[in-house]
């Protein structure tokens, strides 16, 4: 038996907003919204997810709300992948116009990945360009 990854939960000041800006991010579905979570999930999984064994549906994204502010950096990040046939850089720009910031985490010079945050600071990566 193994456990079934089943949620990624991020706290937010206002996490209707995030989540909102996450669905945007990944082309993702808000499934489920209220005042004390919003739920995402990719858009596929919605019309296959009736069809998969259990421990083959993909992991949602949850945002529930908190009254502090994100202090400090993250100790669990995303890391994302372009396809080879997107343009990385396109993608990164498009992330930035929707409220990413580009940051510096210490990352070399030479890293083939960018480091970025969303609207509430949470650190994620853009990765290099991936067949799989």
């Amino acid at each position: 038996m193994a456990l079934r990854w089943y949620s990624t939960v991020v706290e937010s000041t206002d996490h209707k907003t995030l989540a909102r800006w996450w669905a945007e991010a990944l082309g993702w579905d808000v499934r489920f919204e209220t005042d004390e979570e919003s739920v995402l999930v990719p858009s596929w999984a919605g019309e296959l997810s009736e069809q998969l064994d259990f421990h083959r549906v993909p992991p949602g994204m949850v945002f529930v709300p908190v009254g502090h502010e994100k202090t400090g950096k993250n100790r669990l990040h995303w890391d994302f992948a372009p396809h080879t046939s997107d343009d990385r850089d396109a993608e990164i720009a498009r992330l930035v116009e929707l409220g990413a910031t580009v940051i510096d985490v210490g990352q070399p010079d030479e890293a083939t990945w960018t480091v970025l945050a969303d609207p509430d600071g949470n650190e994620f990566c853009v990765l290099s360009a991936r067949d799989q």
